[in-house]
């Protein structure tokens, strides 16, 4: 079957939009820069349909960014709000979202539009192009797993996340989160991520299956017990990333069951997004907790 457009999506970052004249000098950066929306490709449903396939490349390496929905994060036509994140983490992140479009959508776009606290402004535009498509083999060869052997036969952990999908919270106080995961092929194998050399291309990760809790919505920042591993692509050392060589995939807990507690900083309505993956494909499922100020026994 011939894949439209799945060398390029290796090779360029899909979709994404800086506005005219934004190139700049590769530097580092650590916070006070912006977050980049991404489009990746569009997927085929089976009722016809067509899912528009978002990430975003945050600049900064420690600074997460928080742009809520409205004015300055906002997607159109249809929204403002298409289920797009709120809570940027650093750098890049893929494939963090899906908006559907239906069977008709012929040759409209998607905009989504982001304005960084620094007062830059970015857009991504997705169509439906054919250089643009994107199937598994892409997402897999995309997340560092390569495209080689029976890869492309590889399916998506599974994933249960225990409790009600919307729940209360305090700030300060711990609440438990649970999740049971498997990988009902086992592949990609388990596999360390080592050092790549500079400029060798899109960052390598390590395979085999893992699981974390991060921030999708919210507030505030969240406090994660035990730390959780990274969900973007950090690829310095000793920094509990796939990315970051030398990293092991760790072995799966009894009865394949993670447990974590969050704490939050600050009231509002978070997501938390429990992220299965494998090394290739990942599953997701979310939990809103809707959390209040007073601090367990506080004034």
């Amino acid at each position: 079957m011939k894949r439209a457009g799945w060398l390029l999506a290796l090779i360029l970052t899909a979709g994404w939009a800086a506005e005219p004249g934004a190139q700049r000098s590769q530097r580092s950066y650590d916070s006070g820069q912006e977050v980049v929306p991404v489009y990746e490709g569009w997927e085929r449903n089976a009722d016809g349909s067509f899912n528009l396939v978002f990430g975003t490349m945050n600049r900064n390496w420690k600074q997460e960014l928080h742009i809520p929905v409205g004015p300055d994060n906002h997607i159109e036509p249809g929204g403002p709000d298409r289920g797009q994140p709120t809570w940027f983490l650093p750098r890049r992140n893929r494939f963090l979202f899906r908006v559907r479009v239906a069977a008709d959508f012929g040759a409209q776009e998607v905009v989504w539009t982001l304005t960084s606290p620094n007062g830059e402004t970015k857009r991504a535009y997705a169509t439906l192009k054919p250089d643009y498509f994107v199937d598994n083999s892409v997402i897999i060869a995309n997340n560092g797993a390569g495209i080689i052997g029976q890869l492309h036969k590889n399916v998506a952990p599974t994933l249960s996340v225990d409790g009600a999908p919307t729940r209360h919270a305090t700030v300060g106080d711990a609440v438990a989160l649970s999740a049971v995961v498997r990988d009902p092929d086992g592949m990609p194998a388990p596999k360390a991520r080592h050092r790549r050399p500079t400029g060798a291309g899109a960052p390598v990760a390590a395979t085999g299956l893992r699981f974390s809790w991060f921030v999708y919505r919210g507030a505030g920042a969240v406090a994660f017990d035990p730390p959780q591993v990274k969900v973007w692509e950090d690829t310095r050392e000793d920094s509990n990333s796939p990315w970051g060589p030398g990293w092991v995939t760790p072995d799966p807990p009894p009865g394949n069951n993670w447990k974590a507690r969050a704490t939050f900083s600050a009231p509002g309505t978070y997501v938390l997004r429990a992220q299965a993956h494998d090394g290739g494909l990942a599953t997701t499922g979310d939990v809103t907790f809707v959390v209040t100020g007073a601090v367990s026994g506080g004034p």
